[in-house]
């Protein structure tokens, strides 16, 4: 990936553009000459040029491309704008009045990916089914293709980082996230929660339960999305209108029912609340009621069955997470439900 690139030989203005790219997590490239810029002037995701450079760029006639900006500190001079067009600028940035601006068109060029990553929300139908269980499960197959992360949307779990092994590496949880503001880039929210190889994971510190702020959640989601190739939220039971727009802001999502009566029946109850906000689907656990009945019951299809697996406490209490093994029932599962949802698989 290409880094933006900055044209210009006004120190005050290249420091405080660059102080505009820390924020946003980005590293630009500066050009101080003509020859320079038109070096990187094709492959950068975004342009910005000094409203010093842009009369000797104007000389140099460079092709017409997008996400050109001219950026000038204080007031604009009338003829900045006939310049302007004449390097084929979208608009001429005013600092420090478009600051917030800036900022996010940097986050956006530092985190331009080719495609979003598939998000699952995956929630307990029925008690004691294993639902954070199968939601890590999910992240740590996932993260073997490719970057995955694990988001924990319900304060009255386990902790994802306990499922998983990871509540003794540092990174940041949701009560340093909340009190941020502004845009997260998707580099910045990868490099700063605790992860292991591919696999990263967003939970609450340890301690009392927090809450859920909506704007720390929407930038993380959005930020998640676009720096992972798979996210998956382990959501709470408990409704309202933040987990509402979480659910929908996934391409699936699979609840876990146990196939007993009780279990069933609680099921269905979930079922029907979460519809239709995302293709949902049954993951059923363990043996008992006939999965026809259960799907009929529920008014869904399933999208996996697994049986129970042996030293599932064990594996977790010795920090390695649900996932031991390829060949245990809870990874069979996770690839299962995976491998439709690829990208091909969606499309199709």
């Amino acid at each position: 990936m290409s880094s933006p690139l900055v044209i210009t030989e006004d120190d005050d203005l290249l420091d405080e553009v660059l102080r505009l790219a820390a924020a946003a997590g980005v590293t630009p490239e500066v050009a101080r000459s003509v020859a320079g810029a038109l070096a990187g002037w094709a492959a950068a995701p975004l342009v910005l040029v000094g409203a010093d450079s842009v009369r000797g760029l104007a000389t140099a006639r460079p092709s017409r491309r997008d996400a050109t900006h001219v950026v000038t500190l204080g007031a604009v001079p009338h003829d900045l704008f006939a310049l302007a067009l004449a390097v084929g600028a979208e608009s001429v940035v005013e600092l420090p009045r478009s600051e917030g601006w800036l900022v996010e068109a940097l986050t956006d060029a530092g985190d331009r990916a080719p495609s979003r990553g598939v998000a699952v929300g995956v929630v307990v139908g029925s008690g004691g089914a294993g639902a954070t269980t199968f939601a890590c499960a999910l992240g740590q197959v996932g993260s073997r293709l490719g970057s995955a992360i694990v988001i924990d949307a319900d304060p009255l779990g386990p902790g994802l980082d306990r499922v998983l092994g990871l509540e003794l590496h540092d990174g940041v949880r949701w009560d340093a996230l909340a009190q941020t503001t502004g845009r997260l880039s998707a580099r910045s929210l990868h490099d700063a929660v605790p992860h292991r190889g591919g696999l990263g994971v967003l939970t609450w510190a340890s301690g009392s339960p927090g809450s859920l702020q909506a704007f720390a959640v929407r930038e993380a989601m959005s930020a998640a999305q676009r720096g992972h190739d798979l996210v998956v939220v382990d959501l709470p039971r408990a409704r309202d209108a933040l987990v509402d727009e979480l659910v929908a802001r996934c391409d699936a999502l699979l609840v876990l029912t146990l196939p007993t009566v009780t279990g069933v029946a609680a099921a269905a109850r979930m079922c029907a609340r979460m519809r239709p906000a995302a293709a949902t689907r049954l993951v059923v656990r363990g043996s008992g009621v006939p999965v026809g009945e259960v799907e009929q019951v529920c008014g869904l299809a399933q999208a996996v069955a697994m049986a129970d697996q042996r030293g599932l406490a064990e594996s977790i209490d010795l920090g390695l997470g649900p996932v031991r093994s390829r060949r245990g029932p809870l990874a069979r599962a996770a690839q299962e439900v995976l491998r439709d949802l690829s990208p091909t698989s969606r499309a199709a």
